[in-house]
């Protein structure tokens, strides 16, 4: 208990603002609920969450991966060839600059309304944290390394597995840590806008429904799968880099 109040004594000093504010107001729970209430229907009707957040998860892991592997190939290509890189780094640094609000119409005409778009929006979030990070990896090898694998005679596989992937290895978990805190978010933005089933959808149906607790708590489980999903991903990141750095 010690440590979790030195922890988050931040948190729970917000939490326990909210309520008192709350209860000083006296708002309507269809303004706006105590948190009482909205952990009160947490624990009361997991069930309701737990279908919405499983979608959610799934198509941020898969649109997470998706993103990864495409950076990661787009990281290759420039990194065996300058001028693919030339080409493939100011496409990357304008594409990430597009909100991605914006992009969504276009992705909706592309991939439909449905859960295809949702996943391409995340694809999209991801991908360019990976191709960024694992192209900087790829090129900060040691001193003189690759110098010494051309004086030994070794071939560009040589250097592209020995050398460059490994040097590689911490700055794509830093990509994936990015990338795990973003995805959750992302998902739950194309499901609030596409209607696809997950925790964006709940949160419009319950805001509707005038159900502002369970509104409230479908939020805060997004909030919490994705602090969960950064903080494996930081623990993964800090053994990568104890192994490879």
């Amino acid at each position: 208990m010690r440590r979790l109040l030195v922890g988050n004594w931040g948190l729970l000093l917000l939490i326990a603002a909210w309520q008192a504010w709350v209860s000083w107001t006296g708002f309507n729970a269809i303004v706006m609920p105590s948190p009482l209430a909205v952990l009160a229907d947490l624990s009361a009707n997991p069930g309701a969450y737990a279908g919405p957040a499983a979608a959610t998860l799934g198509i941020a892991a898969l649109g997470t991966l998706c993103g990864l592997i495409l950076g990661f190939l787009f990281a290759l290509a420039s990194w065996l060839s300058r001028i693919v890189g030339g080409l493939l780094l100011p496409l990357g640094l304008i594409f990430s600059s597009i909100p991605v609000v914006c992009l969504i119409p276009v992705l909706a005409r592309v991939f439909g309304y449905g859960e295809p778009t949702v996943g391409a929006i995340v694809v999209v979030l991801t991908f360019f944290p990976a191709f960024v990070y694992t192209s900087g990896g790829m090129r900060a090898t040691p001193p003189n390394a690759e110098d010494l694998f051309k004086v030994l005679g070794g071939r560009r596989l040589s250097v592209l597995l020995h050398l460059a992937l490994p040097a590689a290895a911490p700055s794509m978990m830093t990509a994936l840590r990015i990338a795990a805190a973003q995805s959750i978010i992302a998902a739950m933005v194309g499901e609030f806008l596409m209607g696809a089933a997950g925790l964006g959808h709940m949160f419009v149906v319950t805001h509707q429904d005038l159900q502002m607790d369970r509104a409230i708590g479908a939020a805060l489980v997004a909030a919490l799968l994705s602090t969960l999903c950064y903080g494996l991903a930081s623990r993964a990141e800090t053994r990568v880099r104890a192994r490879w750095s």
